[in-house]
């Protein structure tokens, strides 16, 4: 059984999150704050985390840059802090989706699965993506860069491994939403910037003149081919 950790300060919230995520046959941890979601993420590694970011002691945005020194678990921020620069703020620090309250619990369970299902997904071992020096090995989930080990987020890796399928090809954000996420929301399109700026921190020898993933401005992103 896959276990899930809420970091939620509301009881009333939290435990709403847990009885849905518990019907969909989920184990449940919970948390009040954020010096216990990292010690309960530490010990008792989840499979996935749902955030809030407004918590006690620990803010939730600090949490995530604590959990992504040394985790990739799937993070799905649950917050009321809804704006466009809160989201993309949350996504470039590592989350792998942003739920705004008020919420369905449905939808919110849904998109946790859709987070699992993107780790969990296997493909044959010999699934290996090469152009030029960057290899995306599909099935150890592994990314090397000119010989250079690079870890990412599961959302991360899935819009890299999205792009290098086809080097060359421009994606606009609602395609790159839809290849990743499964589904297209026209108010998470920007969220797609987020997770390019982390991907090119990571991936990029110089994230200012990025050699890997390049902008084609006023459309979307591609990734640039090996003799570009």
């Amino acid at each position: 059984m896959r276990t899930i950790l809420v970091v939620e300060d509301e009881p009333q919230i939290a435990g709403l999150v847990r009885d849905y995520l518990e019907h969909a046959g989920f184990a449940v941890l919970t948390a009040g704050d954020g010096a216990g979601a990292l010690a309960l993420a530490r010990t008792r590694r989840p499979d996935a985390i749902v955030l809030d970011l407004g918590l006690p002691r620990i803010d939730g945005l600090d949490v995530i840059r604590a959990l992504r020194r040394d985790s990739a678990v799937p993070i799905v921020i649950l917050s009321a802090r809804g704006d466009e620069t809160d989201r993309v703020t949350g996504l470039e620090l590592g989350a792998d989706d942003y739920v705004v309250k008020p919420f369905s619990p449905k939808e919110l369970v849904a998109r946790v699965r859709a987070v699992l299902r993107r780790v969990e997904a296997r493909p044959k071992p010999d699934q290996l993506i090469v152009t030029g020096d960057l290899e995306v090995d599909l099935a150890r989930r592994r990314v090397t860069a000119d010989g250079r080990r690079v870890d990412l987020t599961p959302t991360e890796f899935e819009l890299l491994a999205t792009l290098a399928r086809e080097p060359g090809r421009v994606w606009t954000r609602s395609q790159l939403l839809d290849a990743v996420h499964g589904f297209s929301l026209e108010t998470y399109e920007r969220a797609i910037d987020g997770h390019i700026r982390n991907l090119r921190r990571k991936l990029e020898p110089d994230d200012a003149s990025p050699r890997y993933v390049r902008t084609v401005h006023g459309v979307g992103y591609a990734l640039a081919e090996p003799d570009a």
